[in-house]
């Protein structure tokens, strides 16, 4: 794709984005964002959720089916296991605000099953167009705390070069733009757990990464 063609279909957020740090007028807003080409398969602009002064911002991917049905966050078959998580690492959700690095649902039929839509991952494209968006409710919310959910959410932080597998665990340190340095914890995406072959194993291993969140908020 050529970068003008690629212009066309991604212009981007930034003229979308109202010049206040009010989330319900930044959400109303991001009804009416034209900054990718993603809006026009999706059923509604998903923004995110939660406390204005959550000590967290957890940043994912894009909404699924369910979070694009009911634009809400986090409420579908991923977001239940989030939810346990928490609960499982003691980590309030009060102090947490939930939502992904892209705003619509990108996706594609499968006729073989029922019509079913399925998951695609956004490209770097529409990830880039939306970044403002994020960036404008990192500002709005200003967490203690940031958490890459899996490989989109941290790469939108970090670039292209992040990996999970190397940076699961760790804290790292994000400087957001003219602002503060914030410490990101990365771990994986909880859809990660679904489609483990070991979903036990793999759901352990995510309420471990979830309780060194908890520590980091008792200091």
């Amino acid at each position: 794709m050529s970068n003008e063609a690629s212009r066309a279909r991604h212009p981007g957020a930034e003229r979308f984005i109202p010049d206040t740090d009010d989330l319900a007028e930044m959400a109303e807003a991001a009804r009416e964002c034209r900054g990718c080409d993603l809006y026009r398969g999706a059923t509604q602009t998903v923004f995110g959720n939660g406390a204005e002064r959550a000590r967290v911002l957890m940043l994912g991917e894009q909404p699924g089916d369910q979070e694009d049905r009911q634009g809400e966050p986090f409420v579908g078959p991923a977001g239940a296991i989030l939810r346990r998580a928490l609960v499982d690492a003691g980590v309030a959700e009060r102090s947490v605000y939930l939502t992904n690095a892209v705003k619509h649902f990108r996706w594609r039929r499968d006729e073989s099953r029922g019509k079913r839509r399925i998951h695609q991952r956004p490209d770097a494209g529409q990830v880039a167009a939306c970044r403002p968006w994020w960036l404008a409710e990192v500002r709005a919310v200003r967490p203690e705390i940031l958490v890459a959910l899996g490989a989109t959410a941290g790469q939108a932080l970090f670039g292209s070069s992040f990996r999970v597998g190397s940076t699961r665990g760790a804290m790292l340190e994000w400087q957001e733009p003219g602002g503060r340095t914030i410490p990101v914890l990365a771990t994986i995406h909880p859809s990660a757990v679904l489609r483990a072959t070991d979903r036990e194993v793999a759901y352990a291993g995510f309420v471990g990464d979830m309780r060194k969140l908890a520590k980091l908020l008792k200091q």
